[in-house]
């Protein structure tokens, strides 16, 4: 039987994502694959990128002594980076290196994600500069600030991923451990993390240039949601973050087979008609018309094993191994089940667009905030007005969201609950400073 186990759960592979109509867009996860190698000649590891390095230090070499300059001076001063550089190319590259179906390194992929999340820090720090401006804080202070702030929402959301799903990234090898955690870039940042971690590391710039930290948070907060609204558009990109399952419409997402949502939605059955006890050993309805219906699956059968596999025959060598469609291999009233690729259906069953409603969101109140900075002279009000609009946002969208459970033994998921806590701090907040707050920023009459 032509299956394989899949690696690693959550992959998404690059076919389009086709929304009903009248919307109709072409999104792939990767946007470039670097090829693996030119003309046969490998491009990573002691191939063409190592060689062009090799003849860059040796051009380098002979300008020094034209020069008149010492080799061992300069070497001793620049050696490191050169080393570093190499390193990187000979081992660090083809460490991170697509596999096709075989094992064979393919290329390496630059995702969309990853670029999305690189222009939202860079729109975000622009916009930060711009507002920084209107609040009397220097160009300068905004640089500064944007590393802590980078840096600290990046380890925070990073580290509220892994916090949350740790049994997906723990594992005994503790070099896989780090390999995983590390690998940000498909996905796998929540954003209250990303806020919790900016705003605790932008603090230590904050405190040591002795800045109103209320008047930092009215700057940043816009900035941030502008930065989210371009993230949200990266996990639509990549496929994460996506609805619950909904009625076919012109607003409806249909994402294809090798999505994370596809995956989902195989394992439980129902792209094959099938539904499934809470502990997955028998059959408690089948789908007339449906593939299992087809195969003669009948409610009441026991379920030995039930798992998504890759579809290998429908494999391209060429290509990652990660865009090998699924298939389903299923034990079934004792009989043993396989559905290819082709078996199954081309795409998932319509799922709510939360990617695009949280980034029409997330401008929106970015916008309105940028509006309101027009007239609001109270610091702090622009930030706690814009977490009490986010905390509403997104507790709204979690109820349309599937891909995270409940907490605490509710339905309601860690979102939701950290949204509550964001509310009620910063609406105690807010009260409290109009009750006791003095505008101290002149009303500015552009934002």
């Amino acid at each position: 039987m032509p299956v394989v186990a899949i690696p690693t759960p959550g992959l998404t592979s690059g076919r389009p994502i086709r929304l009903h109509r009248p919307l109709a867009v072409d999104m792939r996860r990767t946007l470039l694959l670097i090829p693996h190698e030119i003309a046969s000649v490998p491009l990573f590891g002691f191939g063409l990128l190592f060689a062009l390095l090799a003849l860059a230090a040796l051009v380098v070499s002979i300008r020094v002594v034209r020069q008149g300059g010492s080799l061992l001076d300069h070497w001793s001063r620049s050696g490191l980076i050169w080393a570093l550089s190499a390193a990187a190319i000979v081992w660090g590259v083809p460490a991170i290196e697509l596999t096709n179906i075989d094992g064979d390194p393919v290329g390496l992929p630059v995702r969309g994600y990853g670029v999305m999340l690189l222009l939202g820090v860079v729109a975000a720090v622009a916009l930060a500069i711009a507002r920084g401006r209107r609040y009397g804080l220097r160009d300068e202070f905004i640089w500064g600030l944007a590393p802590w702030a980078i840096v600290g929402g990046l380890i925070g959301a990073r580290a509220f991923y892994v916090i949350e799903y740790r049994d997906q990234f723990f594992v005994s090898d503790p070099l896989t451990t780090l390999r995983r955690i590390a690998n940000f870039t498909e996905g796998g940042l929540v954003v209250y993390g990303s806020f919790i971690g900016g705003f605790l590391a932008g603090w230590i710039h904050v405190y040591r240039n002795r800045v109103s930290a209320l008047t930092v948070g009215d700057v940043v907060l816009p900035t941030m949601l502008l930065g989210l609204a371009l993230g949200r558009i990266g996990c639509l990109l990549n496929g994460c973050c996506y609805g619950g399952s909904c009625q076919d419409g012109w607003a409806a997402l249909h994402f294809p087979n090798g999505s994370p949502v596809y995956q989902d939605q195989l394992a439980s059955g129902g792209l094959v008609g099938i539904e499934l006890s809470a502990d997955r050993t028998e059959v408690l309805a089948v789908r007339p018309g449906s593939p299992a219906a087809a195969r003669g699956i009948l409610p009441g059968q026991a379920v030995r094993h039930f798992n998504v596999v890759r579809s290998i025959e429908s494999a391209d060598p060429r290509r990652p191994a990660e865009e090998t469609p699924f298939g389903l291999v299923a034990e079934i009233g004792g009989r043993e089940h396989y559905w290819s690729a082709l078996d199954l259906p081309a795409t998932a069953n319509p799922v709510w667009p939360t990617q695009i409603i949280s980034a029409i969101g997330a401008i929106t109140l970015c916008v309105m905030l940028c509006f309101a900075s027009r007239f609001v002279t109270l610091p702090g009000v622009i930030l706690f007005a814009g977490a009490i609009g986010y905390a509403i946002m997104r507790f709204l969208i979690e109820r349309l969201r599937s891909d995270e459970p409940g907490q605490f033994g509710t339905q309601l998921t860690i979102s939701q609950w950290v949204s509550l806590i964001v509310f009620v701090v910063s609406a105690v907040s807010l009260i409290a400073l109009a009750i006791r707050g003095q505008p101290i920023r002149p009303a500015d009459s552009s934002a």
